[in-house]
């Protein structure tokens, strides 16, 4: 069965070419020009991973994965743009970006790139064994309903931040080793991905911040320990 790819780009010459490599390499790809009728268009194309602009018309790139998030929060989205900033990079994997190619890029790193997002997502959901509800003190996390159940409220999380929650929960009070946590769940540890767990990592400890007695503690050069008192 060929994968769905979900493309959004407003660039029409470009998306020529990246809907026709990829349709030549196997793949059936639905392209649109901006992220009108969104919530229809994942439900019903069903795609296994979305590749979008970021500077689009209406609405962004950041806002529509965002959306696109909440639908399917285990949806990979590859973020193709030139907004590289550090700031940019947090707001994508905030939003729910779990890659991310600069413009200009060449289709065969697109592809390995979606061929490495389609691994991960096809990988266990938490690669570690855990029961269907972990209780962290105020907090209660559900990994197969990727949920994070805090003192205040609900989060939905990402794919990346189930297994990194699980593998933190695996490791409670003990050392995760970085290099460990970066194979896991990227794949290799280079200095693209380490930037990508430390934004991770950012994003991890605010869902913590409102209660008390839980805290990721950075080791330099080793890991993390995941102290819950």
């Amino acid at each position: 069965m060929k994968k769905k790819v979900f493309y959004i780009e407003d660039e029409p010459y470009l998306a020529r070419i990246v809907k026709d490599t990829l349709e030549l390499k196997g793949y059936e790809v639905l392209h649109k020009k901006d992220g009108s009728k969104i919530h229809e268009t994942v439900t019903e194309f069903a795609p296994d991973i979305c590749l979008m602009d970021v500077m689009l018309p209406n609405v962004d790139g950041f806002t529509l994965a965002n959306h696109i998030h909440n639908i399917n929060p285990r949806l990979p989205i590859i973020f193709l743009t030139a907004k590289t900033q550090t700031d940019d990079l947090v707001r994508g994997f905030s939003s729910g970006g779990t890659d991310y190619l600069k413009k200009p890029f060449s289709m065969e790193e697109l592809i390995v790139r979606i061929e490495n997002q389609l691994k991960i997502v096809g990988r266990d959901a938490s690669a570690v064994a855990l029961p269907d509800e972990v209780k962290l003190k105020e907090y209660t996390f559900f990994p197969g309903k990727f949920e994070l159940h805090t003192p205040d409220n609900i989060i939905k999380l990402s794919n990346r931040e189930v297994q990194i929650i699980s593998m933190l929960c695996a490791h409670t009070n003990s050392t995760l080793d970085r290099r460990q946590l970066l194979q896991l769940v990227w794949g290799d540890d280079s200095f693209f991905n380490s930037r990508n767990l430390d934004v991770y990592i950012r994003k991890i400890r605010g869902y913590f911040a409102a209660g008390s007695g839980i805290e990721i503690v950075t080791l330099k050069g080793k890991g993390y320990h995941f102290v819950v008192m």
